[in-house]
């Protein structure tokens, strides 16, 4: 597993160089922002021995199985941290794949797993996990969040955009790096995400698959043009 501090608040974590979970430092310890592949979870301890902090918190962007994979095992090795995810993605960790009435009937793509682990807490927009304020960010999943830094304006996009290969939305397949495109849920969703997360005009983007980007306003704005077909 590959460590990269970004910032004195923000650490990468990469398995296989594609996928990402964050440690992100708070006063009282770290918040972990997923939990990638399962059999992660040496990797992403060994990660918070070395800052020297307790991982306090588990928040989940969504529930497929390349965020929620060692979901499982990291709570039976902190069972003091929080875990949260979105009240509408819990449903899913519960073996509950069913939509809503209201929500688009596009079928669900991607892996969901079934966890023993269920949440303490169902995160809703504006709520704050840490420094962490969520903000609704559905289509790639139904109850897919992103998590904005309040101290710094980092915004950790889950899946909403993919950097391996290129900036992009997930509301269109990107050929050089096809699979969380592939496993979007409703396309016309996430696009209108996609243009609302660029409108918190965040001074650095950190997404489940790629590197994080620095001053990311011009590479999202192409990435939405491409992918409205502009």
């Amino acid at each position: 597993m590959k460590t990269t501090p970004h910032t004195e608040r923000l650490v990468r974590l990469s398995r296989l160089g594609a996928v990402n979970a964050y440690l992100v430092v708070e006063d009282d310890g770290l918040t972990l922002v997923d939990t990638m592949l399962p059999r992660s979870q040496d990797g992403i301890l060994a990660a918070a021995r070395e800052l020297g902090r307790p991982i306090v918190r588990i928040a989940l962007t969504h529930a497929h199985g390349d965020h929620v994979g060692s979901l499982d095992a990291l709570a039976e090795a902190l069972p003091q941290a929080e875990v949260s995810i979105s009240a509408r993605d819990a449903r899913f960790l519960g073996g509950d794949r069913t939509l809503d009435p209201g929500e688009p009937q596009s079928k669900l793509r991607g892996g969901y797993p079934t966890t023993k682990t269920r949440p303490g807490r169902e995160l809703r927009p504006g709520d704050r996990v840490g420094s962490l304020e969520v903000v609704a960010a559905p289509g790639h999943t139904p109850g897919h969040v992103g998590f904005l830094d309040a101290r710094d304006r980092t915004l950790i996009a889950g899946d909403a955009y993919s950097t391996l290969g290129g900036v992009a939305t997930t509301a269109k397949v990107n050929p050089r790096f096809p699979l969380p495109g592939m496993a979007t849920w409703d396309q016309a969703t996430e696009l209108r995400t996609a243009r609302e997360l660029r409108a918190l005009d965040p001074v650095r983007l950190a997404v489940g698959h790629g590197n994080v980007v620095e001053h990311p306003a011009a590479a999202m704005d192409a990435a939405i043009a491409k992918a409205e077909g502009r």
